[in-house]
């Protein structure tokens, strides 16, 4: 009988790309991403250099300068062991788009060679913590039930929407509440919502009714613009709900309660 092969260990040292949005406005949940990595005995860095991933080019059909953007990313990371997104759209453009984007350059085969390695060394935040480094018991760091956003990148790009969910079921010190329509988009689409700000709020007003009605009183996302769309209109309306990343709600569970 042929024995099974080994399954790869799970990196222990990162690079974090830390996007755009949640550089310029959440910078909180990069820090919060650091130390509890770290606490899980990875090592984290942060390659100097790092700019947009280019998906807001990418999406409004300047595809020459989202390759040229796209070939900077690759340098600034092509000798990291991993790399965490802490966004969906950003990781799925990484993973998805990089490669054909670079295979039509000058440079090519060589260029798409390396975002094709960069690809598959990328994970978004949850599916770092759950299917990399199999850790799924967290204790949670805010109070009340929560409900959980799949934005669409992350499910429909990357076809994720488990690894946030085993996370938040097993938080210890909250409980999940489902969310009615959670699969649906937030609104924001990036310029979509400048482009079209009155459908984009016609649906952003669907989700935060629907968040109301599900009893939550914080809504978990993994993309940093979702949460920007989510928490602007949340705040319009003086509600008291909360919108955090998933990375703010995790705390590493303390000796003994593991």
């Amino acid at each position: 009988m042929t024995a099974s092969p080994t399954p790869p260990a799970a990196p222990r040292r990162v690079a974090l790309m830390i996007t755009c949005l949640a550089d310029m406005f959440y910078p909180e949940v990069g820090e919060r991403i650091v130390g509890l990595l770290r606490r899980l005995g990875v090592e984290v860095t942060l390659p100097a250099g790092q700019t947009c991933c280019g998906l807001p080019l990418f999406n409004s059909g300047y595809h020459a300068e989202a390759a040229a953007v796209a070939r900077r990313t690759v340098a600034v990371f092509r000798d990291a062991d991993a790399v965490v997104v802490p966004s969906g759209s950003c990781a799925w453009m990484v993973k998805h788009e990089y490669p054909g984007l670079l295979r039509g350059t000058p440079e090519a085969p060589a260029e798409a060679h390396d975002a094709e390695r960069l690809a598959e060394r990328t994970w978004e935040f949850s599916q770092f913590l759950v299917r990399a480094l199999e850790r799924t018991e967290f204790e949670s760091a805010v109070e009340g039930p929560l409900a959980y956003h799949d934005s669409c990148h992350l499910l429909r790009g990357l076809h994720e929407g488990e690894s946030p969910r085993v996370l938040l079921r097993h938080l210890k010190g909250a409980a999940a509440v489902p969310l009615p329509g959670s699969d649906e988009c937030c609104g924001f689409g990036g310029s979509f919502s400048v482009r079209l700000p009155e459908v984009s709020t016609a649906i952003l007003d669907k989700k935060l009714a629907n968040l109301e009605a599900s009893g939550a009183r914080c809504l978990v996302a993994c993309d940093a613009g979702c949460l920007m769309q989510i928490r602007g209109g949340l705040l319009r309306r003086n509600s008291p709900l909360r919108a955090l990343h998933l990375a703010e709600v995790l705390e590493y569970p303390q000796e003994g309660h593991r």
